[in-house]
């Protein structure tokens, strides 16, 4: 059995041991799942929704000790309590909202021959693989197992080796309720895990980075089999000339340097009207310089950076804007405090399109910002990106941020606020350009998405013959 060395975002020491599973016992536990999975199917939905509402109450049991893993993968134990109320939050939206998507529709005539009947049938793919990121790692990791058990399928889930302790309560309070461990099964692993899931599953959903999202995007299109990928963003929000000052500079530095910048809706780059801009970024400053961290845990508001390859893009980043000549306002550095990584919210100015901080994902506290002259020129900058996840657009007209909002090249579009689909989960969206591909996680979509429909042809008439060809016809 291999094992991998974990480190703690906190102290930076490598105080957990992974053990590894290989692809043949990987291999082993899909064809376990799948042989489980009929059964699963077939004992309809208001009995999948009891076994999860029973693994609801073990979730409670073990709730503090999840907590305190995750605060342990992640230096956040303000998140992490939020991570655990969001997994019984979702068990709960899904659980009411499934019943009203899931109805048999009744036989239907088709169409193009009267004699001819339709009735539809949903099939579950069998298997659905999730692979998961560090960043949140046990939201997540259930964003899309919930919807995908509830529509009969079984799963078989990989969270990121980055953060892994959490996994051990959590498969505790699986396991409590039998019947949800027989179809709901935790892989444990780097990249030779995942891979192994990808080659035995009949889906996946994947959040994570472009260049793995292109790895198992081939993967999957060489077995056929969907990908649901939701991957990286550079997110854009636009301060029109009338904003509220005030409201859009709280709103921006929440979601530039909440969860310390680590997700993957966090605004990356600002652009402001250049009217506005000089007192925008006096107040923004300002506001930057009071945020705090949480080097004692009892106290501050943003934690460490998670991954220690994350902290060396950050300031790599952050150096060479400065190097090119950006302007710095305040942090700048991430710095080695007791072991971890830590990084003030940074803010940068006199920023291009030729530097990477504007260009490529940063995945941390960094506000870089640039003024526009017009609405064409700030539609233009937010659209020049090969990411397309989410924007934000800021104006006290209404009518006036749609009209932009409109025009943007990402899947949603926050008004007046940033990084709303983080609160948001029943609004479907799609992600542009390369922020992802297939169905939405997020509304109806997240759940009817694990579906195939079949579509059953009933013939109540007398079937054509060949007497009823001319010659030559068939």
């Amino acid at each position: 059995m291999i094992n991998m060395q974990i480190r703690n975002p906190r102290t930076g020491q490598y105080d957990y041991n992974l053990s590894v599973d290989n692809p043949a016992f990987i291999h082993e536990k899909v064809a376990t799942l799948r042989q489980h999975q009929t059964a699963w199917k077939a004992a309809g939905l208001p009995h999948r929704i009891s076994i999860l509402q029973q693994w609801v109450e073990r979730i409670k049991v073990h709730q503090d000790e999840i907590v305190e893993q995750l605060n342990m993968d992640t230096g956040r134990r303000s998140i992490a309590k939020t991570e655990v109320a969001a997994l019984m939050g979702l068990i709960q939206a899904w659980s009411y909202r499934v019943p009203q998507l899931y109805q048999t529709t009744a036989r239907r005539p088709s169409a193009t021959n009267e004699t001819i009947y339709i009735e539809q049938q949903w099939v579950p793919y069998a298997v659905v693989g999730v692979i998961s990121p560090w960043n949140f790692p046990l939201l997540l990791a259930v964003i899309d197992s919930i919807p995908a058990l509830l529509a009969g399928a079984a799963v078989a889930l990989k969270p990121s080796e980055v953060t892994p302790r959490f996994m051990d309560p959590l498969e505790k309070s699986i396991q409590e309720v039998p019947a949800l461990a027989k179809v709901f099964s935790l892989a444990r692993g780097g990249a030779e895990t995942g891979k192994a899931i990808v080659e035995q599953v009949d889906a996946i959903c994947f959040t994570g980075s472009v260049p793995t999202g292109r790895k198992i995007a081939a993967a999957c299109a060489a077995r056929f089999i969907p990908a649901f990928l939701e991957l990286g963003g550079k997110d854009p929000a636009i301060v029109l000339e009338d904003a509220d000052l005030d409201l859009s500079s709280d709103a921006i530095l929440r979601s530039c340097v909440g969860a310390t910048g680590q997700a993957c809706q966090s605004l990356e780059r600002i652009y402001v009207d250049e009217k506005i801009y000089p007192e925008f970024l006096a107040l923004l400053t300002q506001k930057a310089k009071n945020v705090t961290l949480t080097i004692d845990p009892n106290q501050g508001q943003m934690g460490p950076i998670i991954f220690e390859k994350q902290a060396e893009k950050i300031q790599t980043q952050i150096d060479e804007a400065l190097t090119k000549g950006a302007q710095l306002h305040h942090g700048g550095k991430v710095e080695q405090i007791n072991g971890g990584f830590w990084c003030l919210p940074t803010i940068l100015t006199e920023v291009d399109h030729q530097m990477s901080v504007m260009t490529e994902e940063t995945f941390g506290p960094v506000i870089p910002i640039m003024s526009f002259s017009t609405e064409e020129q700030a539609i233009a900058f937010a659209n020049d990106s090969i990411y397309g996840l989410s924007a934000s657009v800021f104006s006290k007209d209404l009518d006036h941020a749609l009209r932009i909002a409109q025009q943007l090249e990402a899947g949603a579009i926050s008004i007046n606020d940033g990084s709303l689909t983080n609160r948001v989960f029943d609004a479907e969206k799609n992600s542009f350009k390369q922020s992802g591909i297939n169905g939405s996680r997020m509304g109806d979509a997240g759940f009817l998405r694990f579906f195939r429909k079949k579509a059953l042809l009933i013939q109540e008439g007398k079937p054509a013959t060949m007497a009823s060809f001319e010659e030559g016809e068939c």
